[in-house]
């Protein structure tokens, strides 16, 4: 019982006090990308602000994160692995941000992050059989563990670092999907997990309010590939040791939304000839605004989306008596943000047919005289 309460006091001091420091260090990171020139200027149909705007606030993310882990959470070897690769890729995303490096070397750079994290035991050794009709309940994957691995790390880094799109999206769909993981390593009993999940979840948090539209500073790739990079590293610690169906299913349903976004786009590029690294607008997010969606509607969308499928990973997670609590308060959700995007758009037209209607009435009247 002791051992309990001393860790969910670890958990919600973790998420605090990242929240808290995140919160407070992202003005200076705003006032450090205006000084040193780190500024988003809208450039080309891919993004859908009209002004420039300071990025880099990736920084305060992991400052708060870093300190809450340190503070908090047990340094084991795993835990260390994560952290030096975190600080290799916040390094090069913060200098992509101010002098936009080619794709090649930040994906080098993602593998050596990867690999630094697989040195020190991040790496998953068995995954769910995808046969369900085999008596075998588990593969281990023996010398294939190290290359699946870090190709997980890398695709997870760079899947959150596709959706930074909108703003608030990634940073947003990055908590629930910590905030999904850290339940699901609170079920399993993977408390230093949880932890560090709790950290990254208080970091992003204390972010959002900044980010949300209209968006005061962007995280830029620092924040976006540290989201990414961690959220892959903490599943393999967390999720990927145990077989059955929590072993792959869950970790991908966790991060189904930035996950299934990097497939669709790399398969997009490659039919077209095109290169499978280079930007396009054909992202989820792109397509809701192209459907007329407001860029807070499209965001709302695909934070329900994500909700539900965190709830389903924390269903296949949990006993059989918390189910049918989790799946009434996920339909629940789906239905007031169902309500809250139909609201939206129908005041949106509204409001659009009115200011129609006042400005054919002006038009008019300036015809009569």
């Amino acid at each position: 019982m002791f051992l309990e309460i001393e860790l969910w006091a670890k958990v919600l001091l973790a998420l605090g006090v990242a929240l808290a420091i995140s919160f407070t260090a992202t003005p200076i990171a705003k006032t450090f990308a205006q000084k040193i020139g780190a500024m988003d200027v809208p450039g080309d149909a891919r993004r859908v602000h009209d002004h420039p705007i300071p990025r880099m606030g990736g920084l305060a993310i992991f400052l708060g994160f870093i300190l809450s882990v340190v503070l908090f959470a047990d340094i084991t070897r795993q835990v260390q692995g994560m952290l030096l690769g975190a600080i290799i890729i916040v390094a090069v995303g913060a200098i992509d941000d101010i002098i936009s490096l080619r794709a090649w070397v930040k994906f080098l750079f993602q593998i050596i992050a990867a690999v630094v994290a697989v040195l020190h035991g991040v790496v998953i050794e068995v995954i769910m059989n995808p046969n369900i009709f085999s008596e075998t309940e588990h593969l281990v994957l023996g010398m294939l563990s190290v290359p699946i691995t870090i190709i997980w790390i890398v695709a997870i880094t760079n899947s959150v670092n596709l959706i930074d799109g909108l703003d608030g999206l990634a940073v947003g769909v990055s908590a629930i999907g910590s905030v999904t993981m850290l339940v699901i390593a609170l079920v399993v009993s993977e408390g230093n997990v949880a932890v560090v999940l709790a950290a990254l979840a208080g970091a992003c948090i204390g972010f959002m309010p900044y980010n949300l539209n209209p968006a005061k500073i962007f995280m830029g790739d620092t924040g976006a590939l540290l989201l990414g990079y961690v959220l892959a590293t903490a599943s393999v610690m967390g999720m990927f040791k145990f077989y059955a169906v929590v072993s792959f299913a869950v970790p991908v349903l966790a991060l189904a939304v930035p996950l299934c976004d990097t497939v669709f786009a790399f398969t997009r590029r490659l039919l077209k000839g095109q290169n499978p690294m280079k930007p396009d607008r054909g992202h989820f997010h792109h397509k809701l605004i192209d459907m007329g969606l407001s860029q807070k509607q499209a965001v709302a969308i695909l934070y329900a989306i994500s909700a539900v499928l965190g709830f389903a990973a924390v269903v296949m997670a949990t006993t059989e008596e918390l189910k049918l609590i989790i799946f009434v308060l996920a339909f629940l959700l789906a239905g007031f943000i169902w309500l809250f995007v139909t609201k939206s758009r129908s005041n949106g037209e509204n409001n659009k047919a009115a200011s129609e209607q006042k400005n054919g009435g002006q038009e008019d009247k300036n015809e009569k005289n």
